[in-house]
């Protein structure tokens, strides 16, 4: 998951606010705060190019930002305990008076504090910038004057959440830090085909971008369907694409990700040629880029 963290968020927080009566402008405000947070714990690949500077293998420097990387990637920000946690604290932060933000900040404070002294330096510095990224978004959240419960909320969902969209792909992540108990010991496999469990975790990507623009779509009184144009079916050609790439997996994937979103731009830029980007292109171009993977997943298993 890349994206996708974001959007399962924004999605979420969209379909309840809307379920529950809220102001469409308090929705989409609250949405984005919450793909905002859920996009957070990502922040932990900070450390990669600074890594990379201090001396790792710059022949392969690819493969050498995601080794160095992994050293604290998917371990404390992404903590289930850890996201609870800094949830109460942005609720408390957005409160905004002197007691309630004291008490905020301790808390941030004391998970630095643990991670520092659980995990090392190198987490403590990881935890101060996913710490202070947290802030900055209570501190948009007033900018635009949603409400602390609002605030709270969306901390708590995309924090919670985020975890999870990283089961399929990598190392599991960290779920119960700083708790030594592993919640779960291995990646879920999805098919024991290597190429089949990439093309399924690209596959549930997919699947949460189409949820959130279902999402906003809904809010903003359109439809998706009514935006798909005829250039998305270029990405049935793309099936041709399992005859000619070396077949992709989770450790070399470069190839495949980087040709079939280029079949979307295709789509997307040839739905609309003269036309300054719209929610037609880039709807179009998402339907290419379907239409695409499951082209070569029916030519890759009929080969």
């Amino acid at each position: 998951m890349f994206v996708g963290h974001g959007l399962l968020a924004f999605a979420l927080v969209a379909f309840a606010g809307e379920r529950l009566g809220w102001e469409r402008r308090t929705v989409l405000g609250v949405a984005v705060l919450a793909a905002l947070f859920g996009t957070l714990p990502d922040i932990d690949v900070v450390y990669a190019p600074v890594g990379l500077l201090l001396g790792a293998d710059l022949t392969n420097p690819v493969e050498s930002f995601w080794t160095v990387g992994n050293e604290v990637h998917r371990g404390v920000t992404h903590s289930l305990v850890v996201g609870a946690v800094t949830a109460a604290a942005a609720f408390l932060l957005a409160r905004g008076d002197r007691l309630r933000t004291t008490a905020g900040i301790a808390i941030l404070a004391g998970v630095l504090a643990l991670a520092t002294l659980r995990s090392g330096g190198l987490a403590g510095v990881v935890t101060l910038v996913f710490a202070l990224g947290a802030v900055g978004l209570v501190a948009l959240a007033g900018e635009y004057d949603i409400a602390p419960r609002h605030v709270g909320g969306a901390a708590l969902v995309g924090l919670l959440t985020h975890p999870f969209g990283d089961l399929v792909t990598g190392s599991p992540p960290a779920l119960l830090y700083p708790f030594d108990v592993t919640l779960v010991p291995q990646r879920v496999t999805l098919s024991g085909d290597t190429t089949l469990h990439l093309l399924g975790a690209f596959w549930l990507e997919l699947a949460v971008v189409w949820l959130a623009l279902v999402a906003y779509f809904r809010l903003t009184d359109r439809h998706v369907g009514d935006y798909v144009e005829r250039p998305a079916a270029v990405g049935v050609a793309y099936g041709a694409a399992a005859l000619v790439l070396p077949a992709p997996t989770l450790d070399v994937s470069y190839h495949f990700v980087y040709s079939v979103l280029g079949i979307g731009l295709l789509g997307g830029v040839t739905s609309r040629p003269l036309a300054r980007p719209s929610w037609r292109a880039v709807v179009t171009a998402l339907a290419a880029v379907s239409v695409a993977s499951l082209s070569y997943a029916i030519v890759y298993l009929a080969v």
